[in-house]
């Protein structure tokens, strides 16, 4: 295992590296001035266009091009964001932690309430809880999460009035946070680390309908590959063969069938929290969430460029490190699984 994790290590640099030729690559599409446009902060640096394309290179052939972005993102410039107006750093580190607050809020329950549920059902095939779940899984599999969260908007918000509407606070205490000491960048965490539960309180509120939307798409595809794959375990030879021993059933369903069945949901749950951690573009732009997927769906609308490479390369980073984490887990939750 100390092995594996070494060679993965390893390899995140050189995945890192590859991916961000990728990336660069790409932007060659466009042409020097729009990448050029990236990079302009004032009107006066507009009429300079011409000197900004040949200072950054972006006339020159790709290598140059490559070299001198890599150099630039190495020294943590990563340019101007004409969608915040703030350099992309500077945007990532101030929206990310929401996404990550809204991750952690929402991942945990997904993961651990769609296997439960997907356990439950399998354990009473064609009972009648079994065809509730199933419905519920074949309702929030389809649904599409902008609709999702249109209706519950005009449900809960515009009809009965339940919840707060879009954003991350009201504008009563959007004055207030200038005041609050930032241990995390997660504002919620940090209104209850300094006391101002009312803030703390407002914050949750308004996180409420996101993740309720996030919940009930992405927990019912758990809960329909967790049944799918118990079905499965519980007809297998080893449960059979625990079963014949003696082994109460609790010990067998639970120790021995769902075990290997959890080995898929690992890997799911990883693309969960790769695609939350990314930014849920779809449902943070429903609910203008100041996270990082609003702020995407901003820079793509607008063509901002180093916005867009900002985004790219902290979702490739996202995507190297959460898939070292899920083939470590497939060694914790399997014993036979090897890295060899």
């Amino acid at each position: 295992m100390l092995n594996f994790i070494v060679r993965r290590l390893v390899q995140i640099p050189l995945v890192m590296l590859a991916l961000s030729v990728l990336i660069v690559a790409l932007t060659m599409l466009l042409t020097p001035a729009q990448r050029a446009a990236g990079y302009i902060r004032s009107d006066q640096q507009a009429a300079q266009l011409e000197r900004i394309i040949r200072d950054r290179g972006l006339d020159q052939p790709f290598p140059v091009q490559y070299g001198k972005w890599l150099q630039s993102t190495l020294s943590g410039d990563l340019g101007f964001s004409k969608s915040s107006g703030q350099p992309v750093l500077d945007t990532i580190i101030e929206r990310l932690p929401n996404t990550i607050e809204l991750t952690l809020l929402t991942a945990i329950p997904i993961i651990l309430i769609g296997v439960w549920l997907g356990t439950l059902s399998a354990l009473n095939k064609d009972r009648f809880i079994d065809q509730v779940l199933r419905v519920f899984a074949v309702l929030g599999y389809s649904l599409p999460t902008f609709v999702l969260g249109i209706v519950l908007l005009a449900v809960l918000y515009g009809y009965l009035g339940w919840l707060p509407g879009a954003g991350q606070l009201e504008v009563v205490n959007q004055f207030a946070i200038g005041d609050l000491r930032r241990y995390t960048g997660m504002l919620g965490v940090d209104a209850l680390l300094n006391g101002r539960f009312d803030i703390a309180l407002d914050v949750f509120r308004h996180l409420i309908m996101p993740a309720l939307t996030l919940f009930i798409v992405s927990s019912a595809t758990i809960l329909k590959v967790m049944r799918n794959n118990m079905l499965e375990a519980l007809t297998s030879d080893y449960v059979r063969t625990a079963r014949a021993k003696g082994l109460p059933e609790r010990t067998v369903n639970l120790k021995h069938a769902r075990r290997n069945a959890l080995l898929s949901i690992i890997t799911l749950g990883g693309f969960l929290i790769i695609g939350l951690l990314s930014g849920s573009i779809i449902t943070e732009t429903i609910f203008a969430y100041p996270g990082i997927g609003q702020w995407v769906v901003q820079s793509a609308l607008q063509l901002d460029v180093p916005s867009v490479l900002g985004f790219a390369l902290l979702s490739a980073i996202i995507v190297v490190v959460i898939s070292t984490l899920t083939d470590i887990l497939y060694g914790v939750v399997d014993p036979r699984v090897r890295f060899d």
